[in-house]
């Protein structure tokens, strides 16, 4: 009796091993074709990624970044996908950091510069742009709170010389012009409000010219516009009779009457009769 109770428990220790076994079996093959069928869904690249922290002016060398996948669909635009493609001119002229970067973010082009370039003005500036500096004070330069990157709308006030009015007028010239230095600083990163003498704008050569004279023959204020607004702003030209709501007087044009005569003699005098007109 024994003996056949002692069977019978290995023949179910047996079973229930064997059970177990090809549990573990169709478990690994289910998980390792989930596996095959997201990677194929979602396939993967290469991509160059920050090590650590980068900050404004920091030189990239080989230890501050890393090679990880990266969805296809997902890679950002201007991404680098290979070490070389990094460093194309070897560790001897490296690229700088021009905009703050994170642990674990895609390195871009737009937030590091040309190999063995600083990160100067040049390096901010696009291709057909120009940097015009413009003379600012606590109040035309929004109280010290602009930082490069940020979009501003310029608005001019001086006299109008075709104005018949007289006065002065406030006009709007440029609208949307991004910042690119406060003073002789163009870190982004700047978090502390200072009062700034100047700002560096980035704008077209035809926008320079517009800038120049304007700054020469008034004042330029500058308004700060919101990082989500998308709107541009519109031409806006205000002068001291709106601003104090005074409306023009209409000088009322009087109509001279036209009348006719005939001078005739009577005697020594001469007398002016008047007379229907015919013209």
């Amino acid at each position: 009796m024994r003996t056949l109770f002692g069977l019978v428990l290995v023949i179910g220790l047996a079973l229930a091993g064997g059970a177990v076994y090809l549990a573990q079996g169709y478990i690994s093959e289910h998980r390792a074709a989930l596996a095959k069928e997201r990677a194929s869904s979602m396939p993967l690249t290469d991509i160059i990624v920050a090590r650590n922290q980068m900050k404004f002016g920091h030189e990239i060398t080989i230890e501050d970044v890393a090679l990880i996948k990266w969805p296809i669909p997902a890679v950002p635009e201007g991404a680098f996908k290979t070490v070389e493609e990094l460093f194309a001119r070897g560790e001897e002229e490296l690229r700088t950091v021009v905009r703050a970067m994170e642990k674990g973010e895609p390195i871009l082009a737009v937030k590091v510069t040309e190999p063995g370039v600083g990160a100067g003005l040049t390096s901010l500036l696009q291709p057909g742009m120009r940097a015009f500096t413009i003379r600012v004070d606590v109040a035309s330069g929004v109280s010290g709170f602009l930082r490069p990157g940020d979009r501003v709308d310029i608005f001019w006030t001086g006299r109008g010389g075709n104005d018949r009015r007289g006065g002065d007028i406030t006009k709007l010239i440029e609208a949307g012009v991004e910042l690119i230095a406060i003073d002789q600083s163009s870190d982004s990163d700047r978090s502390q409000a200072a009062i700034a003498r100047t700002v560096t704008a980035q704008v077209t050569p035809q926008q320079v010219g517009r800038l120049a004279q304007a700054q020469n023959s008034g004042n330029l204020s500058l308004a700060l516009v919101g990082v989500r607004d998308d709107s541009i702003a519109q031409a806006e030209e205000v002068d001291q009779m709106e601003l104090l709501g005074i409306e023009e007087e209409k000088v009322a044009e009087t109509v001279r009457e036209e009348t006719c005569s005939i001078r005739t003699r009577r005697g020594a005098e001469v007398v002016e009769i008047p007379i229907p007109c015919t013209n």
